[in-house]
Order: structure tokens, then sequence, then C-alpha cells
């Protein structure tokens, strides 16, 4: 979806259409960018941004409290659209999937015309736009579906897949970020290319274990298949505080308070966690996590509060202010959301991108 929470907002409000809007918190507290518009957007002010940052790059910026429930429920007809011409539907978000179309509802020989009448029926049923990659596999139709936003459509047949990856900078590869890669570009690495070519010790050094992942993605290989019912693998809640903490107690009633609400989120869905973690962020960006693993699975609150307050007392909270708390639990088991079998392929075939690749 193309500025899901922005565009929402400026559907339903006409005071904001055609003007810069960012979705999220307070500019004069800590507040971040939960979503901008386009408009928005050509500031420069972009999603995880500090609002009071944005607001000083767009003075014009209209700035909008989030309502999660209103964006939950036009999320939920989207999927609905979706599921309705395939089940191989893998959830990213609230506004965002990928869909195995092999085999569709349509009865479609192109998945360029699945794309684009899914396209049409998100505009007739929600007023809103959708942006759309087809390609072979999971990564190169991420790539293609941010390629034309707003409103766009991108296909990348097999036989232009080299073509279109030559033209990639290595950020477009998953798991790179602005610190990977600045390590990666300060060892000659700039574009997919370079990272087939890299000697894998030069990899190592950058990404870790992850570097032959890496090299596969820059070839344009991804054998991940669609996974519908992809297990949640962690589930958590954290706080950025208006202002810093520095009363111990205080802290440790925000971590109590965190791992009961995470522990009743467990309870609803009938799953246990093994791990709970402790996440600290200090006045200054620096955070620390503290974990603690038990063999057995463990959903009781008064039992995962205590252990979450156990784990605060390691990380030297109180010694000095403290910007945001966060507790998670991970290695769930049981339940519908827990780790178990999801739908791989629904055939064996690949539908045809486009017109031009048909048989």
């Amino acid at each position: 979806m193309d500025a899901f929470y922005a565009s929402i907002e400026q559907r339903d409000d006409a005071t904001l259409r055609g003007r810069p809007v960012a979705v999220g918190g307070d500019p004069r507290g800590r507040g971040v960018v939960c979503a901008a518009s386009y408009e928005a957007r050509a500031f420069g002010v972009r999603s995880a941004m500090p609002m009071a940052r944005a607001v000083r790059l767009c003075p014009a910026l209209v700035v909008v409290k989030p309502d999660f429930a209103r964006y939950r429920a036009e999320s939920s007809r989207v999927f609905g659209l979706f599921r309705a011409v395939t089940p191989l539907v893998e959830p990213l978000s609230l506004d965002e999937a990928y869909l195995d179309v092999t085999d569709n509802a349509w009865r479609e020989p192109l998945g360029v015309t699945v794309a684009r009448r899914l396209k049409q029926d998100i505009r007739r049923t929600t007023g809103l736009t959708a942006s759309a990659g087809v390609a072979p596999n999971k990564f190169l139709a991420k790539i293609a579906s941010g390629w034309r936003k707003p409103d766009g459509l991108t296909v990348i047949a097999p036989e232009r897949v080299e073509v279109f990856l030559r033209r990639l900078p290595v950020d477009a590869l998953w798991g790179v970020g602005p610190v990977t890669g600045r390590k990666l570009r300060a060892l000659g690495i700039s574009r997919l290319v370079d990272v087939r070519l890299a000697h894998p010790d030069a990899l190592r050094q950058a990404v870790g274990r992850h570097g032959e992942w890496l090299r596969q993605l820059a070839a344009g290989h991804d054998p991940r298949p669609v996974e519908p019912s992809r297990p949640r693998k962690s589930a958590g809640s954290e706080r950025t505080f208006a202002s810093d903490l520095t009363d111990v107690g205080a802290m440790r009633e925000q971590i109590d308070a965190m791992a009961r609400q995470v522990a009743g989120w467990m309870a609803r869905h009938g799953v246990a966690a093994r791990t709970i973690t402790v996440k600290v962020r200090y006045a200054g960006f620096v955070t620390v996590t503290r974990s603690d693993t038990r063999a057995a699975p463990d959903s009781d609150a008064a039992g995962l509060a205590a252990r979450a307050v156990a784990l605060l007392e390691r990380t030297g909270a109180g010694a000095k202010p403290v910007r945001l708390l966060g507790v998670s639990v991970h290695n769930l088991s049981g339940g519908p959301d827990a780790p178990g079998p999801g739908t791989a392929w629904a055939g064996e075939g690949r539908l045809p991108l486009a017109p031009d690749e048909a048989p």
C-alpha cells in the first residue's frame, strides 16, 4: 500500500489532501513518524524519523495522531481481496504481503494481469492505491514493488533479471542497512554485481555468516516459498518516555507492566515462551539487551514479570537516564501463531509474468 496510514487520513479528511502529512507522535516530545504522505516525503520526511526533525524539514507539516484500529480495519479489507485470489498470502505488515499467484481464483494466465486487477479492486474497495512488483521470487518482487511508487506496477521477467540486478546498489539487499552498507563500500563492494565477485572472507568480515545468503540474492536467487502460515517468532512491548527515567523503582514498574502485557497476549493466543528479553536504551541512544532462556516454555504473568525485572537489574539501569524500555518473548510454542509447518507452493509450475513471456 502507498503511504498507508497517511493515505487513509487524507482519504477521510478532505482538508489534508494535497498537504504534507505525517502520522505519528507529538513533535514537542519524542514522537516519531509512523508514516508520511508523498507531499511530506518531498521534504525528506521519512518513517521512523523523530517528529521534531520532520517538522524542521517541513514547517507546514500536518501531524496526525495514529488511529491503528482504523488502519487494521482497512488492512483486513485489503487482505480479504488478496485471499479471494489465492490462499498463498504471506503478510509482512498491515500494508504489505507476498502473494503466490501461480494458481489463482481468476485463472488469469499472466502474473501482471493478476496484479493489475488487484490494484483496481483495492482502489475501488478502499479508495486507496497500492504498488505491485511481479517477479519470479520474493526478493525481486519486493524490490519491484517499490520501483515506481506510488500506484506503481513493475514486472521483472526471468530473462530481464540480470539486466535489472546490474542497476542496483548493494543497499537493495536484505539486511544491508546504512552501517553494513558503509562496511561493504569500504571494501569496494558498492553494487550487487560486486557482491558476487567479492572474496568470501571480505563478505564475512562485513556481514558475518550471512555472506553466502547475500551472494545468492545478488545473483537473483531466492528459493523461499510464500508461507501463508509463517510462524510468529516473537512478541513484545516497548515504550519511549517523554522524559528520561532516572528512578530505578519506576523502571521496575514499567518492566513489570510490559511483561504482564506480553503475558496477556500469550494467554489470548494460547502460546508460551522459553525466552524473555529486556531492552534498555539510554539517553545517549546506547541500547543493551539481556535475555533469559529456560528449558520449558512459560506463560505465567507473575513469573515472566519477575524474570524481566531480574534482567533489568543486570543492565545497569538506574546508573544513568533511560530513554526506552522494552520486554519481548521468543522461542514460542503452542497456539496458531507458534512455530509449525506452513503451506508452501500451490503448484509445481510458474505463471508467466507478462505477455511477452507467455508460451
